[in-house]
């Protein structure tokens, strides 16, 4: 198995920060590896060093595998608004397929096409500036995944991405023989993908084979070794502090070599390892929470005449821990907006409870002044020491905080608010692992009524226990209980359709309604024919669909073909959705 990186002595310091100084490391071809560390620790300063992207301050050596393909995905992708998703795709990739052959180009611009249709993106003249965030990553990811890279560095792939496109790729990277070196707070994901996990700690390297429960536990052995070694030094160095005072002021008498090991002991004594980690203790508790939350009755609301809400009606409860999912772009922030008051309906009624105290996180981030500092923001030592930003922190401009430092700021003003209803769209977007941990310990506490929008699968099983899922068109379905079992329950009504090949249910079905009747009725005559013509008629757009993608997986299709067939494509996913639903509906 040959070594793809060998990395020796880099470093990188911001100011007084250190976040890495002389490290190093090896990854050998089909490691796939998480990098975990807290945020603002440096974890893409790494990946951007890695990537060429950046220069490390003691030079050092990174030394990749000769001719071995090399792509890195950044977390924010850099755009030309006014350029369709082709063009755009194909001008941005341009210096790395320059190399190509023109029939490598070719091929590149097929599998390009294929995984804009697989992500659900086949309009490939859609400007650029016409794209929410989560479709302007999908784009990124299939510009990247096109290349067929031996290496590739992911800095956050999954942020943004909706459960459909997150499910995808991680098929996708489970069948691909690439090496990789990702950053991801996703422990689904993880667990799914990566092989090995490599910890950014204290400026250090640690590297654990295996998932990432494999890694807390081997990381906790590590750092009780580590502690027991300083017990050991603390035993000889109080022998060693006993013959240092034997004869006072005698140095002339003892040797030199034994006093500075004695310093050196001294030193080494002083280390007990220690992790600091956020604390939500004494943050703020809910304020007191009267009987009525939201009340919503015949809600309808369009957006620039999509329709974003049909006729919704729904009473939220004292302690309701809702979990909202679906696609990008079929209405959950909007949904929030609604909830709120920052938008009004266009009919129906929404009534709030006289006591209700909403906390609302939204998936923007917060709004802050050019030159604000930590301590303006939050003018709270106590509270900004738990969220991990020490003394030394709190004269820091908020533009230069990371990410991941930008949303746990974020996050400690909302719930300083004391909120009896907390809002949270998108709340794990550059959160790391251990403040999510935290983070769903005291959401699962939380004694006051909770919404959340996430992508998470892993924080929405151990944070919600109901769902209400955005199908689409304004539809809104409810299901009680945790996402994985909701994802069971898609997958086995998935089974159960007719022409159904058994196996894993497609992510394009997770907005099948979840409901079934606790009596079923019998069918009118309409309805009984109703069912059959869908059973009749489902195998047959299956059909059309898999020869569709057949052909296009061929390379042979001229473009304007592949351009509809992409588009007919599409139009049977959702033709057969419509249909499964309603089957689902009839023979429920």
């Amino acid at each position: 198995m040959p070594s793809y990186l060998q990395i020796e002595n880099i470093s990188k310091s911001y100011g007084p920060k250190v976040l890495f100084e002389r490290i190093g490391f090896n990854i050998n071809e089909g490691y796939k590896i998480a990098l975990i560390a807290p945020n603002g620790t440096g974890k893409t300063s790494l990946l951007r060093i890695l990537a060429g992207e950046d220069k490390s301050d003691s030079g050092g050596r990174i030394l990749f595998l000769k001719d071995i393909r090399i792509a890195f995905l950044q977390q924010e992708y850099d755009y030309d608004p006014g350029l369709g998703i082709e063009e755009q795709i194909l001008r941005h990739s341009a210096p790395l397929t320059a190399e190509f052959h023109e029939e490598e180009r070719s091929d590149y611009r097929q599998r390009v096409r294929e995984l804009l249709s697989n992500f659900r993106l086949p309009d490939l003249q859609k400007p650029m500036a016409a794209l929410s965030g989560g479709e302007v990553k999908r784009v990124a990811l299939s510009e990247l995944l096109a290349l067929q890279a031996d290496f590739l560095i992911l800095d956050e792939p999954t942020n943004h991405l909706d459960i459909e496109a997150i499910e995808f790729l991680e098929s996708y990277l489970k069948r691909s023989r690439c090496t990789l070196l990702m950053v991801t707070h996703d422990r689904y994901f993880l667990d799914r993908v990566c092989n090995t996990v490599m910890e950014l700690d204290h400026g250090a390297v640690y590297i654990y084979k295996g998932n990432y429960q494999n890694y807390l536990e081997k990381r906790d052995e590590r750092i009780a070794h580590y502690n027991a070694g300083t017990d050991k030094v603390r035993n000889l160095l109080r022998r060693e502090l006993e013959w240092i005072h034997a004869t006072p002021c005698a140095r002339s008498g003892k040797a030199k070599y034994r006093i500075d090991a004695f310093h050196e002991l001294a030193d080494r004594a002083a280390q007990v390892y220690t992790t600091r980690q956020i604390t939500l203790e004494g943050v703020g508790a809910a304020s007191r929470l009267g009987g009525k939350i939201i009340n919503c009755k015949a809600v309808n609301y369009d957006w620039e005449g999509i329709p974003m809400l049909r006729d919704f009606t729904y009473n939220f409860q004292r302690l309701d821990k809702v979990g909202i999912v679906g696609r990008n772009g079929v209405g959950k922030s909007t949904f929030l907006d609604l909830l709120t008051g920052a938008i009004a309906p266009d009919s129906g009624v929404i009534d709030r409870g006289e006591t209700l105290k909403i906390g609302y996180y939204r998936q923007q981030g917060m709004d802050f002044r050019p030159g604000d500092t930590v301590l303006d923001i939050v003018p709270d030592t106590r509270l900004l020491g738990r969220f991990l930003f020490p003394h030394d922190m709190l004269s820091t401009r908020v533009e230069r905080l990371s990410g991941g430092e930008k949303r746990r700021l974020y996050l400690l003003t909302i719930l300083m608010q004391e909120p009896n209803l907390l809002i949270l769209d998108e709340p794990t977007n550059d959160l790391d692992i251990v403040t999510l941990n935290i983070l769903e310990e005291y959401l699962k506490e939380f004694q006051g009524s909770l919404l959340i929008v996430s992508h998470d699968r892993h924080f929405l099983d151990r944070v919600t226990d109901h769902l209400l899922v955005f199908t689409g068109a304004g539809h809104v379905k409810d299901f009680i209980g945790k996402f994985s079992e909701y994802r069971a329950y898609v997958q086995d009504m998935e089974k159960r359709r007719p022409g159904a090949a058994g196996g894993l249910a497609s992510t394009r079905h997770s907005g099948l309604d979840p409901e079934s009747p606790a009596k079923p009725r019998k069918l009118t005559w309409k309805e009984q024919r109703e069912l059959e013509a869908i059973e009749a008629e489902l195998p047959q757009l299956e059909a059309e669909k898999a020869e569709l993608e057949a052909r296009m997986s061929s390379g042979s299709l001229p473009y304007a073909e592949l351009q509809a067939a992409s588009e007919r494509i599409q139009t049977l996913i959702d033709e057969i959705s419509r249909r499964e639903e309603r089957w689902l509906e009839l023979s429920d």
